[in-house]
């Protein structure tokens, strides 16, 4: 019971968030909160820039190419607008690296700097 807890303590010292603003309803009904509107417009974003992407890459014509690139653009921006708006409100948490897997990750791509042809 004790080591639970105490796994439970160092796994919640690794949460990156704030806290919840309280807008959220006590118990979950089938109706959508703030929280699941934004969330599922978060969602759908991502969704967005990942089939954009595939289309700018692949367009032949550069007008269809540029009105692509500047909605892909547009669809990041409003991408980062709800993370942080649901990261204000406590309602997306991250979880912090540790320092040993951030130093082997920096150490694995510096390496592949003098790969490099020039």
């Amino acid at each position: 019971m004790q080591n639970q807890q105490n796994q439970q303590q160092a796994q919640s010292q690794n949460k990156i968030a704030n806290p919840q603003t309280g807008q959220l309803p006590k118990v979950k009904t089938s109706e959508m909160n703030d929280r699941d509107f934004l969330n599922d417009g978060l969602s759908t974003c991502k969704y967005l820039t990942d089939s954009l992407n595939i289309a700018v890459r692949e367009a032949s014509y550069n007008q269809l190419h540029g009105d692509l690139l500047q909605m892909l653009n547009e669809t990041h921006q409003s991408t980062r607008e709800l993370f942080e708006l649901m990261f204000q409100n406590g309602w997306y948490k991250l979880e912090a690296a540790e320092q040993q897997k951030i130093d082997q990750a920096h150490k694995q791509f510096s390496n592949y700097s003098s790969q490099f042809p020039y």
